[in-house]
């Protein structure tokens, strides 16, 4: 369960904001910065049954200021991946979003938005020195949920989603996702899995208001 800002004052901002965003990520400051992955495994479903698809991917996630909801405060990255089949240029799959942190409640929030009508917010708690956590979004959540279009509700509905991360000692990072799907004419739910380990080829940006103060 999600913790909650008990103040009933919602409308009063922090009064002290330290604006450099990297040294306040927590569990998130291991994945800033641009990555490659080149042994990604996908499983997904096809009609004659599931299907293993290796696939190649660059995610780049850069710190953005740090943002507040009146007195919450949270710090994110903002991140992009771009994932193709070994050998082509076609894209396989695309997805933009954010990973957030609340220091105050140790709160992981990680939104997801893909060019096929999906949209999720999945959260969970962590501390800020954790070498891994797990996040979890439920269809018809109020908090952390998912938003599918009408075709896919229709066809390829997604009812949870779950992603894993696993932070290396050698600085690399590990994320594994069940995305799991009720299909049309299907009794079984899918899991639909995605795994990779991303390799850092070049570091964060600092965010805007750190760079000013630099």
């Amino acid at each position: 369960m999600v913790q909650q800002n008990s103040s009933e004052d919602i409308y009063t901002e922090p009064r002290s904001v330290d604006v450099d965003t990297l040294r306040n990520l927590g569990p998130l400051r291991a994945l800033a910065g641009v990555w490659q992955g080149v042994r990604g495994l996908d499983v997904k479903p096809k009609a004659e049954g599931p299907k293993k698809q290796a696939y190649v991917e660059r995610m780049e996630l850069q710190p953005i200021d740090p943002q507040t909801n009146g007195p919450q405060l949270l710090y994110g990255l903002r991140y992009h991946t771009h994932v193709t089949k070994p050998d082509q240029v076609k894209t396989y799959h695309e997805q933009v979003g954010y990973w957030l942190w609340e220091p105050a409640t140790a709160t992981v929030m990680h939104t997801l938005s893909i060019p096929r009508g999906l949209t999720l917010m999945a959260g969970g708690q962590a501390t800020a020195d954790a070498r891994g956590f797990e996040l979890r979004a439920v269809k018809g959540d109020v908090h952390f949920g998912i938003v599918s279009a009408p075709f896919l509700s229709h066809a390829f509905d997604t009812v949870e989603f779950v992603i894993k991360v696993t932070l290396h000692d050698d600085g690399n990072w590990t994320y594994e996702e069940d995305t799991v799907l009720k299909i049309l004419g299907q009794e079984a739910l899918f899991h639909h899995v995605d795994r990779n380990t991303l390799v850092k080829i070049a570091e964060a940006t600092p965010n805007p208001l750190a760079r000013k103060n630099i």
